[in-house]
């Protein structure tokens, strides 16, 4: 047996070690189900007596009671009347044994000890595989039966489980250390964003230091776009109704859009309940990709005007529930860095190649090991071609070809049947933080559907009109999440071609405020980002200040530096260079923002 599957069916073992325990102390209890999930497992249950965190204690000591006495996992055949007889008394139990009669399934137990539950299996060979010290329940969170709003609420307990207390530990560090690295608390104490509920949910504001930031990423992105051959486009954030019918997006991306916005009238007129004289309804946009078609279709193509590669950093707008809202890693409204090349059928293969160079190419800038980059091809799901645009001539020809560049770049790649959009097969890119956590980042989607839709065309060779592809891309995803993954990555202690404040200029005292400031106008005219801390408050405080706000540079000004015409130089982490020129700090901080450090 794999390792993987080996820790999965220990993990879902302990889903049903958690069951017996609960029943144990809380007879009254209905269980539901519990499946193994990543690094751990779950199980729901009906309680009547409510419980919180502060009953896990109580609960995990007598999972560790019960292991003792468990031996093998007994599967047991049952027939529907004997499954129903069993669990007469769980409405939840009833509904899953009716599910697997209407399929057409067998119904099976498992047995350990005196506890039974109804299961397909995948258990440990055997109790003794699993180490009392290697798992830990760790959580409790509502959950609705089945996942519907409409069903009764439910109590989830969470649990975490290793093979060894070893790797059981490690991960709760990790997990420490990803509380210190939230994004969401980094970005309220270093002031760079917040989310409101006056403006609205999944709607970040971004505050001086962050859009200042952005603004660092966005710059470097346009220069970077420029230089590998890119045009840039800018579209409007809503279109009309008809361009999303004839994208496609109306009817296969509806669940991700919002309603239409009636446009035919004001908003005074719609509060008088006026009636509209003539009907327009927009969309706010979710994709980019119809507007770039538009500004295609303006004017005729020669295959000698191919590749086109348009770019742009547009605001979109996509569904989203408000429980499922997290910080800046979903969001309601985010800024695709997005862009689209139409090229020929013979330039197709070596566009996405330098698509996946250029992408490569980002990661590494902002300090990522692209040794360590993971790509999943998704495919489409062939026993559901309803959900996908386009014949099967296309998608054979796009996922070979997405295929085949995967396998000549070398990447990292595996498939996954029916994750690609409605209009073609993607490549989507994970890059690994600081802690090892992976995070959705760029996607280079292979499009020949769009295309069709909008009748493009170009003049060939042969002088006759020939459909173009399409290939669409982003290399971030979107800024807002890409910057929640670069804030978890450095603890918010950005390299300083990227920190919003570079360094820090700290006055000793109010006496030495005058050549403080001199310094501070030399570093901004030598295109530094610095501030001047010209607060009465003492050194050591200032010195702190600055490091919580995870500055990468102090400029320290006493009598001596001002004796000497010179600077104390100091890093955030303690080292420095006394009494230097400031000429030579400057050289220090251009050298490190030119390699990007």
């Amino acid at each position: 047996m794999e390792k993987d599957q080996k820790i999965q069916n220990i993990r879902h073992s302990l889903s049903h070690l958690l069951a017996s325990a609960v029943l144990s102390l809380y007879p009254d209890t209905k269980m539901t189900i519990g499946p193994a999930i990543e690094n751990g497992f779950y199980y729901d249950f009906d309680f009547t007596t409510p419980i919180s965190d502060k009953d896990l204690p109580k609960i995990e000591k007598k999972t560790k009671e019960i292991l003792k006495k468990w031996d093998k996992f007994e599967k047991i055949d049952v027939s529907e009347k004997e499954a129903k007889e069993k669990f007469k008394d769980n409405p939840y139990k009833l509904e899953l044994i009716e599910d697997l009669i209407k399929d057409g399934q067998k119904i099976t137990f498992y047995k350990s000890g005196d506890f039974v539950d109804l299961c397909g299996g995948g258990h440990a060979e055997s109790a003794k595989d699993i180490k009392p010290d290697s798992f830990k329940l760790n959580k409790t969170a509502g959950a609705y039966w089945r996942g519907s709003e409409k069903n009764k609420m439910l109590t989830r307990i969470y649990g975490l489980a290793f093979e060894t207390k070893k790797e059981l530990d490690e991960y709760i560090q990790m997990q420490e250390e990803a509380k210190k690295r939230d994004h969401r608390k980094l970005g309220k104490e270093l002031d760079l964003f917040h989310m409101d509920d006056m403006v609205g949910l999944g709607l970040p504001l971004w505050h001086p230091k962050g859009a200042l930031l952005w603004r660092v990423i966005e710059e470097f992105w346009y220069k970077e776009h420029l230089k590998n051959g890119y045009d840039l486009v800018r579209s409007p954030h809503i279109g009309n109704r008809t361009l999303w019918e004839t994208s496609g997006h109306w009817g296969f991306y509806n669940k991700s859009m919002y309603p239409p916005l009636e446009v035919g009238q004001t908003l005074e007129e719609r509060q008088q309940n006026k009636k509209t004289e003539v009907s327009e309804e927009y969309l706010l946009k979710p994709m980019n990709c119809p507007f770039h078609i538009e500004i295609y279709k303006n004017n005729p193509k020669s295959y000698r005007n191919l590749p086109l590669r348009w770019a742009e950093c547009g605001t979109v707008y996509r569904f989203e529930k408000r429980g499922e809202l997290s910080g800046l890693t979903r969001v309601r409204g985010f800024t695709q860095d997005d862009a689209h090349i139409i090229c020929r059928k013979d330039q197709v293969e070596e566009e996405l190649k330098r698509v996946i160079d250029f992408i490569l190419f980002i990661y590494k800038s902002f300090g990522f090991d692209i040794e360590k980059v993971k790509v999943y091809l998704s495919l489409r799901d062939p026993k559901n071609k309803d959900k996908y645009a386009g014949g099967d001539a296309g998608w054979e020809f796009t996922e070979t070809m997405l295929r085949k560049v995967a396998i000549d770049k070398k990447l990292n790649f595996k498939e996954e049947l029916g994750e690609a959009a409605f209009y073609g097969p993607k490549l989507d890119f994970k890059i690994e933080d600081a802690l090892g956590r992976e995070w959705q980042c760029s996607t280079l989607q292979f499009d020949f559907n769009l295309t069709e839709r909008f009748d493009l065309t170009f003049v060939n060779a042969k002088g006759e009109p020939e459909r173009p592809y399409m290939l669409h891309r982003a290399l971030f995803g979107s800024f807002e999440r890409f910057i929640g993954l670069l804030i978890e990555h450095y603890a918010g202690a950005f390299p300083v071609w990227l920190s919003p404040v570079q360094i820090v200029v700290l006055p000793i005292s109010e006496k030495h405020l005058e050549y403080a400031k001199n310094i501070f106008e030399k570093l901004k005219e030598n295109e530094l980002r610095a501030e001047l801390d010209d607060s009465n408050e003492t050194l050591g405080k200032k010195i702190r200040n600055s490091k919580l706000q995870k500055n990468p540079y102090m400029i320290i000004v006493g009598d001596n530096e001002v004796e000497n015409k010179s600077v104390t130089l100091e890093s955030r982490d303690g080292t420095g260079m006394k009494d230097i020129k400031l000429e030579e700090a400057i050289e220090k901080l251009k050298k490190e923002i030119t390699e990007k450090k």
